[in-house]
């Protein structure tokens, strides 16, 4: 059987018509294939079940994939209404969604598929099976009317309240102007690529490539104050109000399909199992990094009362300052002298020549593929020789930032790639320096590159359910935090991070970087239990007053005290994705550390050990539960042991 053809992209003038019609023919193929399934029920004794779920499989995957690319195309495409379009298909795509799997005749074809047939059918099928029918349930299917009804118009909601969310962070990118010589301590390279304006100021933004450092380099607090305070205030005050409707919504339907609330409906898919799990976790954590963070606070406070003599805490808007500091004289490591070994075009090729290696794919570069930016580079992947040689899926990588561009970075899916119906195609967003970088972002980039294999290796399966990062969502950032490892590693760096001269990042300084990157560990989880925490109380209590609640939560897990006048969770824009469950960042990285513990730290590329973590965890997809597939790669269930060893160290 030939190969699918990757997806043809239409140019910036043909676009947005090109998505109309795309959305309205495939909206009426997936309303067509459940009519034909709802019409199977008339004669349930002669249903081929397995036939049954592969057409709604299929269906599924035409939905997904539409729903992949508007996504996507909402969070990049320079034109304004190119974006809202696609905005517009999102929602469509979701009440459709939420249509279908609140039909009670299509639920019924499922839920009376023959018993003999469904004891037929292969594991992968039958998993197929059980994930259906707890959709149907988990959407209320089996609600009256009147509560189905509502349950409609609340989903319709949050989609329209979780789009205006985001292009309020997306599009509000604020502005610092100070005089140039306030800006003592950047880098050469960027005050070169920032020459002062007519009025003699130079702008700071709030896009990575300048709010991260300014924070870390300039010397006057009061510009990283107001760089930290800016940063700080995105979204704010327009998105309060979104966020309360959101939590009150979704608290309400999680009610409604009858769960005690929001954090509780939402965990039952995920490997934590319960929503009351979620504050135990946080606070394990919490209590685990307390020492560890109170040894690293009071090296960083004592050098900053150098500068501050009597100062009784340091702020968020000096910290990253100060943690240099504390780097480069105590630990002998100059994040400035470290980014000139960070070339961005050196540190991209790099990066796919280790993720080839370790992976066992090639990365072949396609020069007539239509993009939605010139910026966009785009790479077919390929594995095996001569007439075993196929094109696994399809990358795109936008990485600098732009106007209208998403802010942070970020795996979209593209297209869902199912074996011999569909290719794998995956885009990493990220707004990176198009010149040197900090290790920080480079550790950032391997981190989100880790999402794009999982979705192109995960994509070959025969199931558009299972495929590519398809597992419990608090799993999901495991693969992609154990690959930060890789760019720590002396012996890989060194194969790309070379100076101008050429000469490769010395590996005494790599061992003092991971030194380096070690102090603050402790606060760093005490700030993402904080953030954590937001995410959950948030959604169980929902408060009137968001800011007073999380200055509560800031004093109770956060290392630096609040800033006056900020509101961060107006930028929070994981409130939208990862709603209450912003805490499968940490659940994550403590199976990252323990999938780690198995491979040969003399030898990370060991064909073995890599082979077999690609074929068990990757390349499953979402086959199997989450911890089945770490037990299948370990040998064992993970534990806790690794990560706790590496917090306290």
């Amino acid at each position: 059987m030939p190969q699918p053809a990757p997806l043809t992209l239409p140019d910036a003038a043909s676009a947005e018509a090109w998505i109309q019609e795309r959305t309205r023919a495939t909206l009426a193929d997936v309303r067509a294939a459940a009519e034909s399934l709802t019409s199977t029920a008339q004669d349930p004794a002669g249903v081929d079940a397995l036939g049954v779920l592969r057409a709604w499989d299929d269906a599924m995957l035409a939905l997904g994939s539409l729903a992949g690319m508007a996504s996507l195309l909402a969070n990049v495409h320079p034109l304004e209404a190119v974006r809202t379009t696609c905005e517009d298909t999102e929602a469509a795509v979701d009440r459709l969604r939420t249509e279908l799997s609140q039909d009670a005749e299509l639920y019924a074809v499922f839920a009376g598929l023959p018993t003999a047939e469904t004891e037929r059918l292969d594991p992968l099928a039958a998993r197929f099976l059980a994930k259906t029918l707890q959709d149907f349930r988990r959407a209320g299917v089996d609600r009256d009317e009147a509560t189905r009804a509502r349950l409609a118009q609340i989903n319709e909601r949050l989609t329209e309240l979780d789009q205006e969310f985001a292009r309020v962070i997306r599009d509000d990118v604020r502005t610092v102007r100070v005089e140039p010589e306030r800006l003592a301590g950047m880098p050469a390279d960027w005050l070169e690529a920032h020459p002062a304006g007519d009025d003699g100021l130079v702008t700071v933004t709030t896009d990575y490539p300048d709010a991260l450092p300014a924070r870390m380099f300039v010397h006057d607090a009061d510009v990283r104050h107001r760089v930290t305070v800016a940063s700080l205030e995105r979204g704010w005050p327009h998105n309060e109000p979104v966020l309360r409707e959101m939590f009150a919504l979704r608290h309400e339907l999680a009610t409604l399909v009858g769960y005690p609330d929001w954090a509780s409906y939402d965990a039952e898919v995920k490997m934590i199992g319960s929503g009351e799990a979620i504050p135990a976790f946080i606070d394990k954590i919490a209590a685990a990094a307390e020492a560890p963070m109170k040894r690293d606070l009071d090296v960083l406070l004592t050098r900053y009362r150098q500068d501050v003599p009597g100062a009784a805490a340091i702020t968020a808007a000096d910290s990253l300052y100060y943690e240099e500091l504390v780097r480069k004289e105590q630990l002998d490591v100059d994040s400035q002298l470290v980014r000139t070994y960070f070339d961005f075009p050196k540190v991209r090729q790099g990066l796919l020549d280790v993720t080839g290696r370790l992976f066992g794919v090639d990365y072949e570069p396609v020069t007539d593929a239509q993009t939605w930016h010139e910026d966009v580079a785009v790479y077919d992947v390929v594995r095996g020789e001569g007439e075993a040689r196929r094109r696994l899926g399809r990358i795109y990588l936008d990485l600098h930032p732009r106007e209208g561009k998403y802010k942070h970075a970020a795996q979209f899916d593209l297209a869902t790639g199912v074996k011999d119906k569909q290719l794998a195609e995956g885009v990493l967003v990220c707004n990176f320096s198009r010149g040197l970088m900090e290790h920080d972002h480079v550790v950032t980039l391997f981190h989100e590159f880790g999402h794009l294999v999982h979705h192109v290796l995960g994509g070959q399966g025969e199931w558009a359910r299972f495929s590519g990062v398809a597992t419990e969502w608090d799993f999901v950032e495991a693969p992609s935090q154990m690959l930060e490892e890789w760019a720590w590693d002396a012996d890989v760096l060194r194969t790309f991070a070379t100076n101008a001269e050429g000469e490769p990042i010395p590996v005494e300084l790599v061992e003092r970087m991971r030194a380096a990157d070690d102090f603050g560990k402790g606060y760093l989880a005490r700030t993402q239990m904080f953030y954590a925490a937001v995410s959950y109380w948030f959604h169980t209590e929902r408060p009137e007053d968001l800011t007073a609640r999380m200055v509560e939560l800031q004093a109770a897990y956060s290392p630096w005290p609040y800033l006056e006048d900020t509101h961060f969770f107006a930028a929070f824009n994981h409130l939208g994705g990862y709603t209450s469950a912003y805490y499968t960042y940490m659940w994550s990285l403590v199976i990252a550390k323990d999938l780690f513990s198995a491979f040969n730290a003399d030898d990370l590329f060991d064909p073995e050990i890599a082979g077999r973590y690609r074929d068990t965890i990757l390349a499953r997809g979402g086959e199997k539960d989450a911890a089945d597939l770490v037990a299948d790669f370990l040998g064992r269930p993970f534990t806790f042991e690794a990560y706790a060893a590496w917090l306290a160290s």
